[in-house]
């Protein structure tokens, strides 16, 4: 098994604290440091972001390491302008507080930053965690209580693990089932 390096801690450390910025989500233990806690309920950590954005279908993988140490640089920047004192026992974009990390997430994705795209990229895989559980199937996300399909409500399957919808979205059928339509609702 292997152990954690301190520059793994730090890595996730501060990607967590990225996703956390981004969709707020309550403290898991009283010294969390990089979940902010300035939302009732899970956020984007307790959603899996981490495990979506080290999923290799992301393509961001390879690339976190860097985007932590950028995060950090830019996190250190922030300091110095602002006149902020960042406690050295955790990774600089961790020792921010709240706002300060909103507002260099803001920076970092607006229009004309010369990083946007990595930082977007980053922001929408964090919410993709959160809105769609992309790295879980769904059907398991909504049995282990997945935070952001909950707080959506969204519809469990059935027994067979199927969804069906008898009530319909528009109040209506929109279309007739094609009669060769099989039981699962496949087409024959």
């Amino acid at each position: 098994m292997a152990v954690a390096t301190a520059e793994d801690t730090g890595r996730t450390l501060t990607l967590e604290a990225y996703a956390d910025t981004v969709v707020p989500g309550e403290k898991r233990w009283a010294g969390d440091r990089a979940v902010a806690g300035v939302a009732e309920g899970g956020g984007a950590v307790a959603a899996g972001a981490l495990e979506l954005l080290e999923w290799d279908a992301t393509g961001l993988a390879d690339g976190l390491d860097e985007l932590a140490r950028l995060l950090n640089g830019h996190a250190r920047d922030h300091a110095d302008t602002h006149g902020l004192r960042l406690d050295p026992t955790v990774p600089p974009f961790v020792a921010l507080d709240f706002e300060h990390r909103t507002d260099l997430v803001r920076q970092l994705t607006a229009p004309g930053h010369p990083e946007k795209e990595f930082w977007v990229l980053l922001t929408l895989f964090s919410n993709m965690a959160y809105d769609s559980a992309a790295h879980l199937h769904t059907a398991d996300a909504i049995a282990q209580g997945h935070p952001g399909l909950t707080a959506m409500g969204f519809t469990p399957p059935g027994p067979d693990g199927l969804w069906r919808f008898p009530k319909f979205s528009y109040g209506r059928p929109l279309a007739r089932l094609h009669p060769d339509t099989t039981p699962s609702g496949s087409p024959a």
